[in-house]
């Protein structure tokens, strides 16, 4: 065993610290369980949390075209657990709950305890049976072999996407500190398939208003309806579509991050924190496929002085050296088809390793407005997070002082909304 320095405590002591003075979350449950839990440390005291929106945010992300039937038997509701009085921050770590409400549909098969098998006969044998048949794509397979698990259940009913109703809540108080600086965070799709909608630069926070009357979340309403029709005839095919989402955050001023040190690097930060989204594959920030294919005097945004410095165009995405910029955030990231189809896929059984064809369980044609949604929450984590580094303040009328602050001295003001 390696001898302890003097010195690790010390450390151990000042990365205590730093979660302390920064933003973290963690979530825990199972998709079936009684619900699903989010931690949230490191908001300051004194905001006052918009509970129709954080409300609003869990409807959309249950709704979309294409969706399950799960979806009509849960009511997303977040119930604070600690951490807020009257409607605002207290200054400790907030607690919620999204509760299950299938999980009474379950009973002894999702039993944290274990459980008789008189008990288990009391519940529907799909739901008690141990499932062997792991399906591509999913994290069923290589979970069972990491963990040692004998069931593919232990795996799916945390690997499921139904964990994201927590980072929903989460994302919904980010967005509560954001707007006390000015940030606006907005998630939209822009391809389903085979459907896409042409690429609008000159997008505003006010475009994104029209999508409560959307069906999937393209802010173009014929290529909204166009979407439709895809997943309908994917849906009659029994099979599944990804496509791509799109977050827009308007109002960040520059230097959010930094180029210190990787792990304060706010690019990376954002692609990993989307990525982290249950069936994303892939991340673009700005114009980032494309500008690998041109010469740098296409790529680079000139700079200009009016009022401040301002760039014609914006295809770095509103992020250079690890820092917001001032330009506006822009990040697309790429969906995958969901793994669980109604005609499965070839498999092999854990047991046996005979040949089979994969687990079938409800699943959505599509859940790609959800995912714009999800998005949107971890995105404005992320950029809470760096607002809260940058800033700093106990109470939120300190970090806002210390955000008019450095406006009045750096030689920049946000845009006309």
């Amino acid at each position: 065993m390696r001898a302890r320095s003097q010195a690790e405590p010390k450390a151990a002591c000042r990365d205590t610290l730093w979660e302390q003075m920064t933003l973290s979350f963690v979530t825990s449950g199972q998709s079936h369980g009684p619900g699903i839990v989010a931690i949230l440390s490191g908001l300051p005291a004194g905001i006052h949390v918009d509970r129709d929106r954080l409300q609003r945010d869990l409807a959309r992300r249950q709704a979309g075209y294409g969706r399950s039937p799960r979806q009509s038997i849960e009511t997303d509701e977040a119930t604070i657990l600690g951490g807020m009085r009257h409607g605002r921050t207290i200054g400790g770590p907030v607690s919620l709950i999204v509760e299950n409400r299938d999980h009474a549909n379950w009973g002894a098969a999702q039993s944290a305890w274990a459980v008789t098998e008189e008990e288990l006969a009391e519940v529907a044998a799909r739901r008690t049976r141990t499932v062997v048949v792991p399906r591509p794509g999913h994290a069923d397979l290589s979970g069972v072999m990491k963990y040692e698990l004998p069931d593919v259940r232990d795996v799916l009913e945390r690997a499921s996407a139904r964990e994201t109703s927590a980072r929903v809540a989460v994302g919904a108080m980010c967005k509560d500190l954001l707007d006390a600086i000015g940030i606006s965070v907005h998630g939209h799709v822009v391809r389903v398939g085979s459907v896409a909608t042409a690429p609008n630069a000159a997008l505003t926070a006010k475009d994104f208003d029209v999508l409560s009357d959307r069906q999937v979340g393209c802010i173009d309403a014929d290529t909204d309806a166009k979407m439709v029709a895809e997943i309908e005839q994917a849906k009659k095919d029994q099979d599944t579509l990804g496509g791509i989402i799109e977050v827009r955050a308007f109002g960040c001023p520059p230097g959010l991050g930094s180029y210190a040190s990787e792990e304060l690097r706010l690019d990376a930060r954002i692609a990993g924190a989307a990525l982290s989204i249950q069936a994303m594959k892939a991340v673009e920030i700005g114009e980032g496929w494309e500008n690998a294919t041109l010469r740098g005097s296409k790529v680079h945004d000139e700079l200009h002085y009016d009022n401040g410095y301002r760039r014609e165009t914006n295809r770095a995405g509103g992020l250079e050296g690890g820092m917001t910029n001032g330009e506006p955030v822009i990040v697309r990231i790429a969906m995958k088809p969901l793994p669980t189809l109604m005609k499965p896929l070839k498999t092999a059984t854990l047991d046996t390793h005979e040949p089979a064809e994969a687990l079938v369980e409800r699943s959505d044609t599509t859940a790609i407005w959800a995912a714009a949604v999800v998005a949107e929450a971890v995105i404005a984590f992320e950029l809470a997070r760096a607002a809260k580094e940058k800033f700093g303040g106990d109470a939120i009328g300190d970090l806002v002082a210390a955000h008019q602050h450095y406006l009045s001295r750096i030689p920049w003001s946000p845009a006309a909304p």
